[in-house]
Parts: C-alpha cells; structure tokens; sequence
C-alpha cells in the first residue's frame, strides 16, 4: 500500500509539471495556430535564469521561500519579454505563409535558443540550489518530500488560476474569440496582434513556472533539459487534444502516469517511450483530432 500511495504522489507530481507545458503548447496553438517547436529551449532557457537569479538572491535573502518567490517573478518578466521578442521576430513575419515555414521557423529559433546556452554557459551541468526545505510529511504513514506536494497545489492553483483569466476576463474573452475566428475577431475590433503575443506571454511564464517546479524535484540540469521536455508535452498536447486547455491537462497526467507506471511494470525502463508512443499512435487512430479535441469545418 504504501508503494502505491508514494508512486501515486510521484505520477500527481510529473503529471502537474507535463500538463503545465502541454498547456503552454495548446494555448499557442489554438490562438495562434501555430506548433511552437521552440517551447523546449524556452524552458531551458527559463532554467538558466532562475539558476542565477536564485543563486544571486540566497547572497541577499536567507529565507528560501522569499528566493523561490523573487526568482519566479523575475524569471517570469524576463521570459515574457523572451516569448515577445520571439514571436514579433520569428513568427509575426510569417503569420500569412504556409504552415511549413513557421514550422521551420520555430525548430530555428529553439535550436538557436539551445545553442546559445551551450555556448553561453557550457555543456557542463548545473545544479539549482535547493528552492524548498529539505523537509517531509507523513501521510498515510508513508514519508513524502514536502517538494512533492507543493509541485502538485502549486500547479493546480496555476491551472485554476489560468482557467479563470481564460473563462471569466476580458483578455480570456478575446483569447476565446480569436481561436475560434482570427478574421471575425478583428472585424469586431479585437487586436488580433496582442491577443496573439499575449498567448506567447502566457506560454513563456508558464514554462517558467513549469521549471521551478521540475528542478524543485530535478535540480541537476544540462543545456538541453528542454529537448524531452519539448517532445512529452507536445505529445502530450496533441494525445489530451492540441489547442484544448482541458485536453493538455488530460495529456500531461496520461504521460505522467506511463511515465510512472510502464518503468515499474517493464523490464527495461526505457521501454517507456515505446508505450508512449504506442499510445500516441492508438489515440490518434482512433480520434485524431485527441481526446478532447474538436473537428473544425474547414471554410471555403
């Protein structure tokens, strides 16, 4: 029993962080319309800065809650600003060509963005200083980090709070409206421009807040952490359903749970991927547009 409670936290645990960046995946799309192939790079790059904003900060502060807190927030503004200059430079430029060239466009920018860490920073790997206490609860009677849990309601609240702006503000209003209708949505005078960056914002801080959470449990990270990271959520996105909030959500916890659960029943751990992608293959074969995807009538 108590192997089963400790492996349940750890599928809540990678299931939170993976629907967080499914999540970043689905909102570009489903607003923009594009595959952002470059999410993986900018949570690397997310790494990097809360590394050395963190690491600066435990010099300042003696609280290690006040460092996860400052950092987050200064990690999240510089990587809005990221997600900006991104999508004005790479993407705007392109938003009226071929879906192939966007395409294209993205894997560049993410392959620029890994590489300009490496050459920054070196290949060499990092560890993050320890964001929260080295404590554990028991539940249960089972001893659990307390980093588990709070990666688990921190992400929560993040999806809660992310559905409200989404369902009930005016900017989620717009966001809603240019998913469904880029033309009918700039005919009734919503600047389809910002509504777009403002889904790069979003992507980016969630990316970021997605980091803090994995290296909370992973601390030791390497120039292309974001590669797997880029590959998991996508799938993850598109088995949930690409451009669905909910979808990801779903997406994010199935990949959490294989990734969980297939290393424990196989007898060889990397026989994961295998399974995952097996189940890739049999959602989309039996719905292609993703378990709580939607059919969209092409227009003519």
């Amino acid at each position: 029993m108590s192997v089963f409670i400790q492996q349940f936290i750890n599928f809540l645990q990678l299931g939170s962080i993976y629907a967080l960046t499914a999540i970043s995946f689905s909102m570009v799309y489903g607003i923009a319309g594009l595959v952002n192939f470059a999410h993986g790079s900018i949570f690397t790059v997310s790494m990097y800065m809360l590394f050395f904003f963190s690491t600066y900060l435990f010099t300042v502060f003696d609280s290690s809650w006040l460092v996860f807190a400052v950092a987050l927030v200064l990690g999240s503004v510089v990587m809005a600003l990221v997600g900006m200059l991104i999508e004005r430079l790479a993407y705007r430029p392109l938003r009226s060509a071929p879906a192939v060239a966007t395409v294209v466009s993205s894997v560049g920018v993410g392959m620029a963005l890994e590489y300009l860490m490496l050459n920054l920073f070196g290949s060499k790997a990092k560890r993050m200083p320890a964001l929260i206490p080295n404590t554990s609860i028991t539940m249960a009677g089972v001893v659990v980090p307390l980093y588990k849990i709070l990666i688990i309601i921190f992400a929560v609240i993040t999806m809660i709070i992310l559905s409200f702006i989404v369902k009930k503000t005016k900017l989620g209003t717009a966001m809603r409206a240019v998913a469904q209708d880029k033309k009918a949505a700039g005919f009734m005078g919503i600047n389809t421009n910002r509504v777009i960056t403002s889904a790069f914002v979003f992507g980016a801080v969630l990316a970021t807040i997605a980091a803090i959470l994995y290296v909370s449990a992973y601390s030791i990270f390497t120039y292309d952490v974001g590669d797997s990271i880029n590959w998991w959520s996508f799938i993850a996105a598109v088995i949930g359903g690409i451009g669905s909030i909910e979808g990801a959500v779903l997406g994010g916890f199935i990949i959490g749970a294989i990734s969980i659960v297939a290393p424990a029943l196989l007898p060889v751990s990397s026989y994961k991927d295998i399974v995952l992608f097996a189940v890739l293959i049999l959602v989309l074969m039996v719905k292609p547009t993703g378990i709580l995807g939607k059919n969209s009538a092409e227009k003519i």
